[in-house]
C-alpha cells in the first residue's frame, strides 16, 4: 500500500473520441436504419457514408470517460485520462480539447493504423441520441500506455465499460486496477450501454466482483448485468457485489447504495431536455468528485445530479456552465 498522499483525485481510461453531434427526426433514423436511442459500432466506411448524409454539425471531442474528466475538471477537481488517438487531425483537435480544459493527457499518439475515433450522433426533438461510433484507434490503448506512477497517483481510478472489448485494452483495465488496488487507491467501472453488458456479461460480473469499488450503470444497464426483470431485483443482486453502486434511472433520480444504506436522489429539474448525450458521464464525475474530496455518499449523489442536469439543456455532451458555481449556489 501506498504511503504517499494522492496528487490526482481520478484517473479516467476509455475511448478517446470526437463527438459530432446533428439533429434528426425519426424518419432520417428510419431511411438510414438506425435503432433509435442505442449506441451502434460502425466501420470506417460506414462512418463516412453516414457523415455525409447529417445535417450540420457540431465537433466536440468527447468519449464517455473523457467526459467525465471533463466534468471534473469544471468542479475544480484534478484528473488525468489515458485515451489513444492517431496522429491526424482529428487527434490533435481531442488532444487540444482536453489539455486546455484542465486534465492531464499524456498518452503518444499513433503514427499509423486506424485514423481517430469518432462519434455520430443524431439527436431528435425528443432529446433522445442515437450514436453511430467508429472507434478506430481508440482501440488500440494497452497496458504500455497505462502509467502505473498516475494510477498510484490517483485516488480513484475510473474505467470506461465501452472500451472492454479488445484484449489489449482488458489487460490494461487489469493492470489498472491491480495498480490502483497495490497503491491502496479505489477503482470504479461504468457499465456505458446495455449493449456492451448483453455481449460481456459473464466478464463485466467477473469484473465487478474481483475488481471495482464504485459501480455506475443505469437501469437497462443493471437488469442486464444480472438478468433480471425488474429495478428492485436488480438492487437486491448488486449489493455487497462492490462498496458503492450508483444506479440512474433518468428523470426518476437516482439511487446509491453502500452496505445498508440506500440513498434516493432526485433528478434536479431542467425547464427543456435538449440532448440526453453525456448525462451519464457527467453524473459520474459529480459523484467521483464527490467521493474524492470528502463528502458524504447522499451529497456526492446529488452533485452528480446538479452536473447531469447542467449538460441535458444544451447539445453537447460537455458543461458550457461551470460546474463548481452550479454546486456552490446549491449548497449556499
Amino acid at each position: 500500500m501506498s504511503d504517499k498522499p494522492a496528487t490526482l483525485d481520478v484517473v479516467g481510461i476509455g475511448n478517446a473520441i470526437v463527438d459530432v453531434l446533428a439533429h434528426a427526426d425519426d424518419r432520417f433514423l428510419e431511411d438510414q436504419g438506425l435503432a433509435k436511442g442505442a449506441m451502434t459500432l460502425i466501420d470506417a466506411t460506414e462512418a463516412e457514408t453516414l457523415y455525409a448524409a447529417m445535417g450540420p454539425g457540431i465537433e466536440v471531442s468527447g468519449g464517455s470517460a473523457a467526459n467525465t474528466m471533463a466534468g471534473i475538471a469544471s468542479l475544480g477537481g484534478k484528473g488525468a485520462f489515458f485515451g489513444k488517438v492517431r496522429d491526424d487531425q482529428l487527434g490533435q483537435v481531442f488532444r487540444h480539447d482536453i489539455r486546455a480544459i484542465g486534465v492531464q493527457f499524456e498518452t503518444a499518439p499513433a503514427v499509423d493504423g486506424p485514423s481517430t475515433a469518432r462519434c455520430l450522433i443524431f439527436v431528435t426533438p425528443d432529446a433522445q441520441r442515437t450514436m453511430q461510433t467508429y472507434l478506430g484507434a481508440s482501440v488500440e490503448l494497452g497496458p504500455d500506455e497505462v502509467e502505473e506512477d498516475t494510477v498510484a497517483a490517483a485516488q480513484i481510478t475510473y474505467l470506461e465499460g465501452y472500451l472492454w472489448d479488445p484484449p489489449e485494452a482488458k489487460a490494461a483495465f487489469i493492470k489498472a486496477a491491480e495498480t490502483a488496488h497495490g497503491a491502496g487507491r479505489k477503482v470504479a467501472l461504468t457499465l456505458s450501454d446495455s449493449f456492451c453488458v448483453d455481449r460481456h456479461r459473464a466478464e463485466f460480473r467477473d469484473l465487478v466482483d474481483g475488481h471495482i469499488d464504485v459501480l455506475f450503470a443505469n437501469e437497462d444497464e443493471i437488469l442486464s448485468l444480472y438478468d433480471v426483470p425488474d429495478f428492485d431485483g436488480a438492487l437486491q443482486e448488486v449489493r455487497g457485489k462492490c462498496d458503492i453502486a450508483c444506479l440512474t434511472r433518468s428523470e426518476k433520480g437516482s439511487v446509491l447504495v453502500q452496505g445498508e444504506e440506500v440513498h434516493i436522489v432526485d433528478a434536479v429539474p431542467v425547464e427543456h431536455v435538449v440532448d440526453t448525450t453525456g448525462a451519464g458521464d457527467l453524473y459520474a464525475a459529480g459523484v467521483l468528485f464527490g467521493l474524492t474530496n470528502g463528502y458524504e455518499l447522499a451529497t456526492a449523489g446529488r452533485i452528480g445530479a446538479i452536473c447531469a442536469g447542467e449538460v441535458i439543456g444544451h447539445m453537447g455532451a460537455r458543461p458550457e456552465v461551470a460546474l463548481d458555481k452550479l454546486v456552490k449556489e446549491a449548497f449556499g
